[in-house]
């Protein structure tokens, strides 16, 4: 009879502390759990928008022109030549001639391989070759040039604005 009240005893503690493990697990912590902020931040950049006929490259004001125009370069026989202006043209000046720019009108020009430009002065007319845009002095267009054999490229053309 002893043995049974033992076995008894026993089970009823055992029930009493599982049901005690149970309440207890069952219920919320004492502490909250640390919340961990995300180290990166969503902002998105500011985008301003920009006229698109005026843009500026180091204090310059832009406008452009014409891409993908084929320049070429003087050749040696018009150097000290009267230009279409009344100049003198010299080759190792940064000029150049274009059929439709005023007289005077500063240009940047690019070269589109390697991003290489000059800025130039219009003082003379020409190319007079359909597929040529602009004709640059010697010296600008081997300031640019990618190949210093080549006689033609393709640039961008952008004038300047004052």
């Amino acid at each position: 009879m002893r043995n049974k009240k033992n076995i008894l005893f026993a089970t009823i503690a055992l029930t009493l502390i599982s049901g005690f493990t149970y309440v207890i697990s069952q219920t919320k912590p004492t502490t909250e759990p640390k919340i961990i902020q995300d180290t990166v931040k969503n902002v998105k950049p500011t985008i301003i928008p920009l006229p698109d006929s005026i843009f500026t490259d180091k204090g310059l004001k832009l406008r452009p022109y014409k891409k993908n125009a084929h320049a070429s370069y003087y050749a040696d026989r018009f150097n000290g030549k009267r230009t279409a202006n009344g100049s003198r043209f010299n080759n190792n000046s940064y000029t150049a001639a274009h059929k439709k720019l005023p007289f005077g009108t500063r240009v940047k020009v690019t070269n589109e391989a390697n991003g290489k430009f000059v800025i130039v002065k219009i003082t003379d007319r020409g190319p007079f070759v359909k597929t040529r845009e602009i004709d640059l002095s010697k010296r600008a267009f081997m300031d640019i040039s990618k190949n210093k054999g080549a006689g033609a490229m393709k640039v961008t053309i952008e004038t300047i604005i004052e």
